[in-house]
């Protein structure tokens, strides 16, 4: 796929399914995420790989017992849903922004740098036939979920970009003017 295709048409998928990414293509989606701006030569990108069953299980109890710790109230049910949120994809990629003190570069940067490796992550699964979403929501900000990835208390999960193949057809979206958000100064 050539780039001017990639950056007008990708979109994200909501309903994945298997497989997932591997091998030479994985890899690509890996170098495409360190290949972004970074100020400073920071690099505060660390992200965590949950393929398969077990990981992903294991991702699901996560959000479920931080589920139960923001409010011990839960129902079951809700406990079960926040359990099962992991299996909507093949693979989730935990983005994260190991934030490293420095006088010129902010925090904020190092966050923008991380989101920046999200982006090309799922234009580089997009160009290789593979569809993507990236969520975010209140697990990323939960500390249970912090804790549970070793973060310190600076450092940020910029989201959880789910990746598989496309279940179904593209989201029909209208299209945008560019004219609409752009103005001269």
């Amino acid at each position: 796929m050539d780039a001017l295709t990639l950056l007008t048409t990708r979109y994200s998928s909501p309903r994945l399914r298997e497989p997932a990414p591997e091998g030479e293509a994985l890899n690509l989606i890996k170098r495409a995420a360190i290949q972004v701006p970074d100020h400073g030569a920071l690099r505060p990108w660390r992200f965590v790989v949950a393929e398969g069953r077990d990981a992903l299980t294991r991702l699901g109890d996560i959000f479920a017992e931080a589920a139960i710790e923001e409010d011990p109230s839960i129902s079951i049910d809700m406990q079960e849903r926040a359990r099962q949120l992991p299996m909507r994809a093949p693979m989730v990629i935990i983005c994260i922004a190991k934030i490293t003190e420095h006088a010129k570069v902010p925090s904020v940067e190092q966050v923008q740098s991380v989101a920046c490796s999200v982006m090309a992550m799922q234009q580089m699964a997009f160009a290789l036939g593979f569809g993507g979403i990236w969520r975010t929501g209140a697990y990323a900000q939960y500390d249970y979920v912090k804790q549970a990835f070793k973060l310190d208390a600076d450092d940020e999960i910029v989201g959880f970009l789910y990746l598989g193949t496309p279940n179904g057809q593209a989201p029909q979206k209208s299209a945008l003017e560019p004219e609409a958000f752009f103005s001269d100064f």
